[in-house]
């Protein structure tokens, strides 16, 4: 993938008004042309390859884990113990949300600068066209934006929302200490993990936010992207999403699509995590296409404190000294995620040792 530089002076964050649209408008046009960030090789992998379906209560899980961290930087997680029925309840909520007139979802326009409420994809910038998405940010409560949605009724929202967040949180501290386990890194060099935040977070609490997309149905899905090829900045990022539209890529096949497993959530390793296995584990590289159907999805993103240093973390076990050496250069999250705003795909690259 080459270098992409965000082009800032154009409106990107007001999405199209989807339902208006018979065909695809020439902005949201990803033609062959354009074609380095949706397809870096030009394949496209072995329909029959999958990504690893692993269950939490598998006694191997921890290997199993470490494996798929290793060799895909994703897996699709069973035995996970989110209940059915708050996964259906945040579907169902996802769908009300976007549901709403046009003018309504603009009462919570993300404002320039901001990370919460609505708007078109964060990393829209950096791309000549725009993408067949839709997004909805929450970063702590929902309430205040939930309020201009909903007058009257935008308790039941926040509910779910919050005790989405708060179960998701604990599953992804659970998986992190394994994953640390399985590197033979004792979980007390991130001393904020299970930090709590109750309306009022600071520098040591983990960065977290819960982003709902809806991919509308598109007249003709192959001219169009509902999202862009990217790494996600956090650690860890765990996604529901009941339709197919989720791919990965694989430098050694090319993209693979991610189908649905029915009570399984995916998830995947992000930049802060690959930085911390100094680079063993894959931050995999990830897109959404569209659909003729609609198509919904809720991703939890868990990222360190913004002023927690960022370094590998080596085993005391190691021995190899190759494996030894760190490959990344130490950086706070919070500079990281200003350089990742200014140059996306390359930043790994400029905090190579």
């Amino acid at each position: 993938m080459g270098a992409l530089t965000a082009d800032f002076s154009r409106n990107h964050i007001v999405p199209l008004d989807f339902a208006s649209v018979q065909t695809v408008p020439e902005s949201h046009v990803w033609s062959e042309s354009d074609d380095e960030y949706r397809c870096p090789s030009g394949s496209t992998a072995d329909p029959c390859l999958s990504v690893p379906i692993i269950d939490l209560w598998d006694p191997n899980a921890t290997h199993l884990i470490f494996e798929a961290c290793e060799k895909w930087g994703v897996f699709q997680l069973t035995g996970h113990g989110i209940p059915a029925k708050l996964i259906e309840e945040v579907e169902d909520k996802t769908q009300r949300l976007f549901s709403l007139p046009v003018d309504q979802k603009l009462k919570v326009l993300r404002s320039p600068g901001a990370g919460t409420g609505y708007g078109r994809a964060m990393i829209s910038p950096f791309f000549p066209k725009h993408m067949w998405h839709e997004g909805f940010t929450i970063m702590g409560s929902a309430a205040d934006h939930a309020k201009h949605l909903w007058p009257h009724d935008y308790e039941e929202f926040c509910v779910t929302m919050d005790e989405y967040q708060k179960q998701m949180k604990a599953l992804i501290e659970q998986l992190i200490h394994i994953i640390l386990k399985s590197l033979n890194i004792s979980s007390q060099k991130l001393s904020w993990l299970k930090s709590q935040c109750s309306g009022h977070c600071t520098s040591t609490t983990p960065g977290t936010a819960l982003q709902l997309n809806s991919y509308p149905p598109c007249p003709n899905p192959n001219r169009a992207m509902g999202l862009a090829q990217h790494t996600d900045t956090s650690l860890v990022t765990i996604l529901q999403a009941q339709t197919s539209g989720l791919q990965i890529f694989r430098d050694d096949v090319g993209w693979i699509s991610v189908q649905p497993v029915r009570g399984a959530l995916t998830v995947n390793i992000g930049d802060f995590l690959h930085i911390l296995s100094n680079g063993r584990f894959v931050n995999v590289l990830h897109r959404v296409v569209v659909n003729s159907i609609q198509r919904f999805s809720a991703a939890y993103f868990y990222g360190p404190p913004s002023d927690f240093l960022i370094s590998p973390l080596l085993s005391e076990t190691l021995c190899d000294s190759e494996e030894a050496v760190a490959r990344y250069r130490s950086v706070t999250a919070k500079e990281f995620i200003g350089m990742k705003a200014k140059h996306l795909d390359r930043t790994l690259s400029l905090l190579k040792t």
